[in-house]
């Protein structure tokens, strides 16, 4: 089974440095980081659309980094398509966002998401917080091989 990707779906050049870094930071991690910038993009990427589709449609990401505040199609959008599809709805979906807002914390995990992280202001917090979800996600939790 070939290496699956991390998809990071986050419009911000800085958090997705910085998403980039803290697993960098946080050790030997063979998934590589795939970055969509917006909730539309990141749809064709995973249904193989558009400028995706020559893309082989067997390496599904392992793991789906995803922020709500998107340009044009949202996270909350991304995330309710993501998890009615059934070619898509197992990977594992963790909201990376700045709200901490209650509605959207219910509304996420209304919609299926496995994991809801307000992302930390402070740098080395949030660095921990990537080491943290690494950890879990593929060290610890076992996964559906499809």
């Amino acid at each position: 089974m070939p290496i699956q990707p991390i998809l990071v779906i986050e419009d911000s050049d800085d958090d997705f440095e910085a998403t980039e870094r803290a697993f960098k930071k946080s050790g030997n991690l063979a998934n590589p980081l795939f970055r969509c910038e917006d909730g539309q993009e990141a749809l064709d990427y995973l249904l193989r659309n558009g400028q995706y589709a020559e893309l082989e449609s067997t390496s599904k990401p392992g793991l789906i980094l995803l922020d709500l505040n998107l340009p044009g199609k949202d996270g909350r959008s991304v995330l309710a398509e993501i998890k009615s599809n059934e070619d898509l709805k197992t990977i594992p979906v963790v909201v990376l966002t700045t709200s901490d807002d209650e509605k959207d914390i219910s509304e996420c995990y209304r919609h299926g998401a496995n994991t809801y992280i307000k992302k930390p202001v402070n740098i080395e917090r949030f660095f921990y917080a990537i080491k943290q979800l690494k950890e879990y996600w593929f060290e610890i939790a076992i996964k559906p091989k499809k």
